[in-house]
């Protein structure tokens, strides 16, 4: 009886830290719709199971090869701070489970950098490169609003292009170089 007792006692109690959340299910009724705080918390033996989400802000990074407008294949890197909606855990477990971010975040991420990717060339990546990376964050944001979560930043880590054209640019460059120097040596 004892045994059981302290068995009881250890169970029906959890600890939630800091930057955490819980929410609860039970086998009778299923997930509750209460999401809990910070603290210690209790539930009862085996009919209730805590289920407990990181809610601090986190990092995740993405690499993918796209095309641009003009067809060229650009590798861009994009880093995403991201964190589930509190109010919205119950949710986002019965729908995406505790890994959300590693299933949701990955596909939204490329795609929203694909679509915007190929809205400009090759050359306005470079020059625009606040504009795309604003784009991108718009389109994401309102895409994992869809799924309660909450980004605070999208940034463009990397952007680079195919190596023939890098090596097209730079003989251009090199061919507008001669270009002037010809012409100083005409005019000189």
């Amino acid at each position: 009886v004892a045994g059981g007792l302290a068995y009881g006692t250890y169970h029906s109690m959890y600890t939630v830290q800091g930057g955490h959340r819980a929410v609860v299910f039970n086998r009778v009724v299923g997930m509750k719709s209460m999401v809990y705080g910070e603290g210690l918390n209790f539930n009862i033996p085996w009919f209730e199971r805590p289920i407990i989400y990181d809610i601090r802000t986190r990092p995740v990074n993405l690499q993918t090869l796209t095309g641009s407008k003009d067809l060229q294949m650009v590798t861009i890197a994009i880093r995403v701070l991201h964190k589930p909606d509190p109010s919205k855990l119950v949710w986002i477990y019965r729908h995406l489970g505790v890994n959300y971010d590693e299933r949701i975040l990955p596909s939204l991420m490329n795609e929203c950098a694909k679509a915007v990717v190929a809205r400009y060339n090759a050359n306005e990546l470079l020059t625009k490169r606040e504009m795309v990376s604003r784009e991108i964050s718009v389109d994401l944001r309102e895409r994992a609003s869809k799924f309660n979560i909450l980004l605070e930043d999208v940034a463009i880590t990397h952007l680079s292009f195919s190596p023939e054209y890098a090596k097209a640019v730079e003989a251009k460059q090199v061919a507008q170089q001669e270009a002037e120097r010809a012409k100083y040596t005409v005019l000189g």
